[in-house]
């Protein structure tokens, strides 16, 4: 039977007796009902993993003692940003939780001319938190060990100050119609080590977004059917995975 993994920010030499933070510790003794002596493993999203021992779990909180580094699950060659336009509803939860169970290296969502919701509105509901979560959920139930940074919202194309900053090379994922759009089937398959993905929200780009985002980089397409936009993300991002030799 495998263990239960736990994500333990402080964990980092084996020996150590570290507080796992009180969601996980939670999880542990209210779900899980482990107790003092048993055996789990713990991550501390920064790519490494160790075997532990519960020493206490009391109303002071959950103590381990680390054990042994362990071999957390592989983490992907190309280090892939997702610039996922938010979308409405929980839809954007399903994306976070799918990009970091495929493998992307961080998620930067964006606020574009149709996107549903505005930067002030993600920020009074919380929702970076919320979707910081479900990246550390995502980790634990995929075996990763590092947890994607969810980044700060921004606005898409950028403001007069923009704090847009997307690492190269740039795929923009764009409706078929689109005259400069190619088949993400014809991409170099040159191996790189960084790329950004860039999808849209429910309504698609406009035309001022399409020549924008063109300027950062190659505008692709997925054929000609039509996709879920919670679905879009994790279809591009497997076909970009395995074009650059991922799977």
């Amino acid at each position: 039977m495998s263990l239960a993994r736990f994500f333990a920010p402080a964990a980092g030499v084996t020996g150590d007796r570290i507080l796992l933070p009180v969601d996980e510790a939670e999880h542990l003794t209210r779900v899980l009902r482990l107790s003092a002596g048993d055996r789990v493993r713990v991550f501390n999203g920064r790519g490494a993993e160790f075997e532990a021992v519960v020493d206490t779990a009391d109303r002071s909180g959950v103590y381990l003692h680390i054990g042994a580094p362990c071999a957390p699950a592989p983490e992907p060659r190309v280090a892939i940003t997702l610039a996922q336009a938010v979308l409405k509803g929980d839809k954007m939860d399903g994306v976070v939780r799918d990009a970091v169970m495929v493998g992307v290296a961080a998620i930067q969502p964006i606020i574009t001319a149709r996107t549903e919701i505005s930067l002030g509105a993600l920020t009074r509901g919380r929702r970076r938190d919320r979707w910081e979560r479900i990246a550390v959920s995502s980790a634990k139930q995929c075996g990763r060990a590092v947890v994607p940074l969810i980044l700060e919202p921004q606005l898409f194309p950028p403001a007069e100050t923009p704090g847009l900053r997307l690492p190269s090379p740039v795929v923009v994922l764009v409706e078929p119609g689109v005259a400069s759009g190619m088949s993400l089937g014809s991409l170099d398959v040159v191996k790189p080590d960084t790329a950004t993905l860039m999808v849209g929200p429910e309504g698609g780009w406009t035309a001022d977004e399409v020549h924008a985002a063109s300027a950062l980089g190659a505008l692709i397409t997925l054929g000609q059917r039509t996709l879920r936009a919670d679905a879009m993300a994790l279809v591009a991002l497997s076909v970009l995975f395995a074009r650059w030799g991922e799977f």
